[in-house]
């Protein structure tokens, strides 16, 4: 595939911190990594806790600069923070002093629309998204899948090209979290933009993407395979699982990420005794 057709490219990019440990010692994060999303396709990244994922994801959106390495938009070099981008953190970022409407609106209103015409997109997001009606309410009285869904409308309402997701439906419980992979699923298809999603979840990583690829156990994470998922879109998360094929990817992808997770696990008991 042409670079010029990639909605996203991170090329041999190495992030190297200070260490908390030593003084004047260094910590590489991530090495040598290459990945690239194309235009209209969902990738997810898996690894072990602490590889390193989210550490890419923060590169890709322009909030934290690789020791090395490059990171190209459409084919532009990445300078600052990635405007064609948008950022759906693990912790929603939902101001609690704002109604959910006024959420959604806060980025338009950046953007410089009229109050009038933000709250009309947000209204008409928040429906897409099942909450119409619910605009007035406050972060701490909608449920935890309800402020998802207001954190994703708060997200496409600005229309990105790049849609950046950090494990977001993480702490929802297993129902409410295979709804909101199919809204996610459902709005991705209509819109058909570049997805780079981030997940300890080797099951919804299948089920939701075009593309799975594998990091390493840290410390010097990097890719150590990649995997075209060939599942029939469209595609309900929890009625694909069933799908002889997804046991086969599930069955080869596991494979590659078994030692790494138990290497990372081991690596969590270093540091926790």
């Amino acid at each position: 595939m042409s670079a010029a057709l990639h909605a996203l490219e991170l090329q041999d990019i190495t992030v190297t911190f200070r260490s908390r440990e030593e003084r004047d010692a260094r910590y590489t994060a991530v090495a040598a990594t290459s990945l690239h999303v194309a235009a209209g396709e969902f990738v997810s990244v898996v690894g072990p806790t602490g590889c390193g994922k989210s550490t890419l994801l923060n590169i890709a959106a322009g909030l934290l600069e690789p020791s090395s390495g490059h990171v190209r938009v459409f084919g532009e070099p990445l300078a600052g923070i990635n405007r064609r981008a948008g950022y759906m953190f693990q912790s929603e970022a939902l101001m609690p002093w704002r109604s959910a409407l006024d959420n959604v609106m806060v980025g338009l209103q950046y953007r410089g629309l009229p109050d009038a015409e933000a709250r009309a997109q947000a209204e008409a997001w928040l429906a897409r998204v099942g909450l119409a009606g619910f605009g007035d309410r406050y972060p701490h009285q909608l449920s935890g899948g309800m402020r998802k869904r207001t954190a994703l409308a708060q997200v496409l309402a600005l229309d990105p090209d790049i849609i950046l997701m950090d494990e977001p439906f993480s702490a929802l419980d297993i129902q409410t979290r295979q709804l909101m992979e199919n809204e996610v699923l459902d709005l991705w298809a209509a819109k058909r933009k570049a997805v780079l999603f981030i997940t300890h979840d080797l099951d919804e990583a299948i089920a939701m993407s075009d593309r799975v690829v594998v990091l390493s156990a840290g410390p010097a994470t990097h890719p150590i395979g990649e995997f075209t998922i060939d599942l029939p879109r469209p595609r309900d998360v929890a009625e694909v699982r069933m799908h002889p094929r997804f046991v086969e990817l599930h069955a080869s992808i596991w494979a590659v990420l078994r030692d790494e997770v138990l290497k990372g696990y081991a690596q969590q008991l270093r540091k926790a005794a």
